[in-house]
């Protein structure tokens, strides 16, 4: 399987952003470092059937992403996104999408949303395996306290996102 890559938003406060893409469905975003996540999440998924190649036409994945972090929260709901996962996982990542930007739900919450209450820690594992994030926006998703957990993208870039939500929130 052929898929196409490109890196974008190297500048950015929240540093560079990869992507990964079949045609114009994203089925992986990582920030940082490739090697630890996004490559070993990849091999996994696709296996030795993986063929990734740079590629410059991505911008119709690329420019909404641009448009999110300029402050156009709305932009990545349109953004086609295939993360592969169990129909568990699926459930809970197509949950994430309904929470909107400048909000958060804690586990249990979401876990209560798809009629499955008591399993929030099942929730923290499909949430920890998301290999979409911020279109798949797994960063709104909080303690039983309000209080920030792990995330894979680094904590700091999860207080970042949920700061820039809040503050364009606050704008319309």
């Amino acid at each position: 399987m052929r898929l196409h890559y490109r890196m974008i938003g190297v500048d950015h406060p929240i540093g560079p952003i990869h992507m990964v893409a079949d045609g114009g469905m994203l089925v992986a975003l990582e920030f940082g470092a490739v090697d630890d996540r996004l490559m070993p999440m990849l091999d996994r998924r696709f296996g030795t059937a993986l063929d990734l190649r740079a590629g410059d036409d991505l911008d119709c994945l690329a420019d909404p992403i641009r448009a999110y972090l300029d402050g156009a929260l709305d932009a990545l709901d349109d953004i086609p996104a295939d993360g592969g996962g169990t129909e568990f996982q699926r459930s809970c990542w197509s949950a994430l999408r309904t929470i909107p930007p400048g909000e958060t739900r804690t586990y249990g919450q979401l876990a209560a949303a798809l009629g499955r209450p008591g399993s929030a820690r099942a929730v923290g594992s499909a949430n920890a395996l998301n290999p979409v994030s911020l279109v798949v926006p797994c960063h709104r998703l909080v303690g039983s306290t309000g209080s920030l957990t792990g995330y894979g993208g680094g904590m700091a870039r999860k207080r970042w996102l949920l700061d820039h939500e809040a503050r364009w929130t606050k704008r319309r």
